[in-house]
């Protein structure tokens, strides 16, 4: 399968590091780069029946790695769903208008943690509304940056209850709209207003044209049914951007093709870029240090636990579901049950440490024991 780590090699080291324009980039290269190779070391087993040896290298923990965190995804998804509300929900969108992307390009950490905040801020201030709800729901945030054709496309989706505690925290509050929770019109201007405040008071306002504070910002808002499917749909980027492994096609010629299928048609749409131009694309998504992608707001928020748990007694409780288990969980790696990935049969043992001195003249010695005298 090709990776992402086969372009960058493509492309070279010296180009890439060009190419990235803020340590943070460089980085997240040369982790990809080395993730699962002998670079970072790792363990070596050996297989009482074949004698073959097994090389098990460890990951880059990069999180933005293509190949990392699948156990860790499966984890935090496990959580997210015990800790949904048996309740609807709705997934709103809040995206960025074209204008104030240079400005996210060159202050991506104020300016991601300004659209994640003043996202949640807007839906929670119309919620508080008695007109639309009167009561304090649960959201959870994902900050995305890109579009499936790895275009740069700062956006931010919110997964938020269709309902929410009371004031008092004796009543649930369901939406009083079955077609909505709050007006998507008045939300995209509260949305607007308090990310044009945000950037006033961080000096930014300034380089921003005065048209962009007129014009109707972006604000989606579609039913969520009980929320897992978007949960499952959030959880594949929330350890990882942009793209999967599985949609990158072919390497050939210094020209990189990769799928996805378009939202409106369903039609799969194939992109052919320069192995360099693709590389390009994908630093666009390199988060900046210590920024937090995944936000939890109202009564998702870890500071309102009692609250949830009162949530939880005023509701009735969830039809139980088994949930699928992802193919990551299912199938073993190599050294899940020590057997041999080679013969099938055998089982693997520890001979050591790729980092240990000694390593490799005990991988020749199970390779080719010492015949007894």
């Amino acid at each position: 399968m090709l990776e992402v780590a086969d372009i960058i090699r493509a492309v070279g080291w010296e180009v890439c590091a060009r190419l990235a324009r803020t340590p943070e980039q460089k980085q997240a290269l040369a982790d990809i780069l080395h993730c699962r190779t002998a670079a970072l070391g790792g363990q070596v087993y050996g297989c009482e029946q074949c004698g073959q040896v097994v090389f098990s290298y460890h990951s880059c923990g990069n999180r933005h790695c293509p190949k990392c965190h699948g156990q860790q995804t499966e984890r935090w998804l496990e959580k997210q769903r015990d800790a949904l509300l048996p309740c609807p929900y709705y997934l709103l969108t809040f995206t960025l208008p074209a204008q104030l992307r240079p400005i996210a390009q060159s202050q991506p950490k104020l300016v991601y943690d300004l659209l994640l905040r003043a996202a949640a801020a807007s839906v929670q201030t119309l919620c508080a509304d008695p007109r639309w709800l009167g009561a304090q729901p649960a959201l959870l945030g994902v900050l995305h940056t890109w579009t499936r054709a790895m275009l740069y496309h700062p956006h931010a989706h919110f997964l938020v209850s269709a309902g929410g505690l009371s004031t008092d925290g004796r009543r649930w509050l369901p939406a009083k709209n079955p077609r909505f929770l709050v007006p998507v019109r008045a939300l995209s201007v509260v949305f607007r207003a308090k990310i044009r405040d945000g950037l006033q008071a961080a000096g930014l306002k300034s380089g921003v044209p005065a048209s962009v504070w007129q014009k109707p910002w972006v604000v989606h808002a579609r039913h969520a049914g009980t929320g897992q499917k978007v949960l499952a749909y959030l959880g594949r980027y929330v350890f990882r951007i942009a793209i999967t492994h599985s949609r990158l096609e072919r390497l050939d010629a210094g020209q990189v093709t990769f799928r996805y299928r378009d939202n409106r048609t369903q039609q799969m749409i194939h992109v052919q870029l320069t192995a360099i131009d693709f590389v390009r694309r994908f630093l666009q998504h390199i988060l900046p240090t210590g920024l937090v992608k995944v936000r939890y707001f109202g009564l998702a928020s870890p500071a309102c636990r009692p609250r949830h748990a009162a949530a939880l007694v005023l509701l009735p409780p969830p039809a139980t579901t088994v949930q699928p288990a992802s193919e990551a969980s299912v199938l073993p790696s190599p050294t899940d049950d020590r057997r041999c990935p080679h013969c099938r049969g055998g089982r693997l043992h520890l001979i050591g440490d790729l980092r240990q001195r000694a390593t490799l003249a005990r991988m020749a010695l199970w390779q080719h024991p010492k015949k007894p005298p």
